[in-house]
């Protein structure tokens, strides 16, 4: 059985700067789980780890996808998988590093993504029901034939909520019915499962404070540059936060004032949503970093509990 290191957490909580300093210590090279981080050019609003930042220890899954490609989850678990084989092959520790749960869970639980085909009619169908309706039109229609993802799935969560409808269906099973027969743990990999968290109330400023410096390091050159290429607000890519917010300002719809504010926002409630979704893995062993003084000592900490589930 692979071994498979994760470290996960919300955005801004400084995953980067502890997942390099535990690659030197672990022997390992870093997976990407960042759905931003994949695309090509867009750098500052994602906050891409840079050439520096890395210190030679090898990064993979980050600017393999151009902004204009739609890229989904089982596209990211066939490279991820492949990606973690070769790093096993040559005997280092792959580390899957990033907050994007649903690429993460794509690999550390039994879920199938290819299972039912697709119907783009019946997609562009909901899109636009969506656009007339509003987001919460269309979710609710998923309290009909699935509760559990209507539950399970915000109605801002739009794909998501259109492929269980899809899956519908198509199939007549939903989504869950896909997986019930599956042991959702069942996996090919021995886990050592981290999740970031601190204090709330400093998590929210240490969001607010990146946005800051993402302005100052030239957000809105890289929002007008991929404008440039013709890159649009259509594009999957484009709808991320940080980047939907700054077209609003560059097209003459909001202030740049507000959208600082809306990027901010948007980023403390996706944060929020991040921690909800970590604590429904009951494998995930929680750092608070409010409890070490530094880095170094969370670095310190994990490997000593990797080595002690190493033993187990």
């Amino acid at each position: 059985m692979k071994n498979l290191f994760i470290l996960a957490g919300p955005t801004a909580v400084g995953k980067t700067d502890i997942s390099i300093n535990l690659a030197k210590k672990l022997n390992g090279e870093v997976v990407s789980a960042d759905s931003m981080q994949i695309y090509k050019y867009m750098d500052i609003g994602s906050a891409k780890v840079t050439k520096s930042e890395m210190q030679g220890v090898p990064h993979h899954l980050i600017d393999i996808v151009d902004p204009n490609m739609n890229f989904d989850v089982s596209q990211y678990k066939k490279l991820a998988q492949e990606t973690i084989d070769e790093i096993t092959s040559r005997g280092k520790l792959p580390m899957l590093v990033g907050g994007t749960g649903l690429y993460i869970n794509s690999l550390v639980c039994n879920y199938s993504f290819t299972e039912a085909s697709t119907d783009l009619e019946y997609r562009k169908y909901l899109q636009n029901l969506a656009l007339k309706n509003g987001k919460e039109y269309v979710h609710e229609l998923l309290k009909e034939v699935d509760i559990e993802s209507y539950n399970k799935l915000y109605p801002n969560d739009l794909k998501r909520v259109i492929r269980a409808l899809e899956v519908y269906k198509l199939t007549g099973k939903t989504i869950s019915d896909f997986n019930k027969d599956n042991d959702i743990y069942d996996i090919p990999y021995k886990i050592y499962y981290f999740v970031l968290t601190m204090n709330r109330a400093k998590l929210y400023d240490r969001i607010n404070k990146r946005v800051d410096i993402m302005i100052e390091k030239g957000l809105i050159d890289e929002v007008k540059s991929l404008k440039r290429m013709g890159y649009t607000s259509e594009m999957q890519s484009m709808k991320g936060i940080g980047y939907k917010e700054i077209l609003y300002y560059l097209d003459g719809k909001i202030s740049l004032d507000e959208a600082i504010y809306m990027i901010k926002k948007g980023s403390r409630n996706y944060a929020k949503r991040q921690l909800t979704w970590f604590r429904k893995d009951k494998r995930v062993i929680w750092i608070d970093k409010d409890e070490f003084n530094a880095d170094n000592q969370i670095a310190e900490y994990i490997c000593k509990k990797v080595q002690e589930l190493k033993n187990l």
